[in-house]
């Protein structure tokens, strides 16, 4: 049996401040390092077998609050996707073997909003109109303008889950990933195989691990939600 934990990172300051961010590398607020820490709690005593995050800074720091609470996870190596080549190139050393292996790629990256980056929320809506930011946020295929559609997010980021998880998850090993709000919904569309219309009301809180589990033909048997808006996080989805 393998294990799929997807993380969306902690609250960003331009959370906070309801921007749009996309690709812009906007660093956690103090409730999102707070929501990481939260998560970090509930996989502790996971023993993961390797990682997966995007470029971005929100997702990573993300990674990193949860792999110093884990008990399993002594040290870590990131391997760059970009000119992999030279960051595994050394010469093994004893202990080596228990090394993390933390996989960093773009295509795990935030659906990118084009010029709507960086504009409050509420102002894109006097601006724009509210049918047309609800259209560019919420249709499955309209992008905003020059930016991507959710459903030009999972054309890199399936083939990328399929290309670079799978693998793993094939061999029973449990896999952590640490992305974005549309970058894993588009791989929760997939793996749960959602339409376009379930996928696009379908949120990942800020911080919220969500936990799949797989037979050894990789067939979904397991799914787990944890939330941690409260004081105390909890499972708020179990489902066989």
């Amino acid at each position: 049996m393998s294990r799929l934990y997807l993380v969306r990172h902690g609250q960003s300051i331009w959370n906070l401040q309801n921007r749009f961010t996309g690709w812009v590398d906007i660093s956690l607020s103090r409730r999102g390092v707070v929501e990481a820490q939260q998560a970090a709690a509930l996989l502790a005593d996971e023993h993961f077998d390797v990682a997966f995050t995007s470029a971005l800074l929100r997702a990573q720091d993300t990674l990193y609050e949860i792999l110093k609470q884990n008990r399993y996870c002594e040290q870590y190596v990131r391997v760059h996707e970009k000119s992999s080549e030279w960051y595994e190139h050394f010469t093994p050393a004893e202990g080596d073997a228990n090394e993390l292996r933390i996989y960093v790629s773009e295509k795990l990256n935030e659906r990118y909003y084009g010029d709507l980056q960086g504009l409050n929320k509420e102002w894109a809506r006097k601006q724009f109109g509210e049918q047309r930011v609800h259209l560019w946020r919420r249709s499955y295929d309209v992008p905003p303008p020059n930016g991507e559609s959710l459903e030009m997010t999972a054309q890199r980021t399936i083939p990328y889950y399929r290309e670079k998880i799978v693998p793993h998850l094939r061999k029973g090993e449990r896999v952590l990933v640490s992305a974005h709000g549309n970058s894993l919904r588009s791989i929760v569309m997939h793996i749960e195989q959602m339409t376009p219309q379930q996928i696009i009301a379908y949120e990942l809180e800020t911080g919220s691990p969500h936990l799949y589990e797989f037979d050894n033909e990789l067939r979904l048997i397991a799914k787990r939600v944890f939330s941690v808006s409260g004081n105390d996080p909890e499972c708020v989805e179990n489902r066989q």
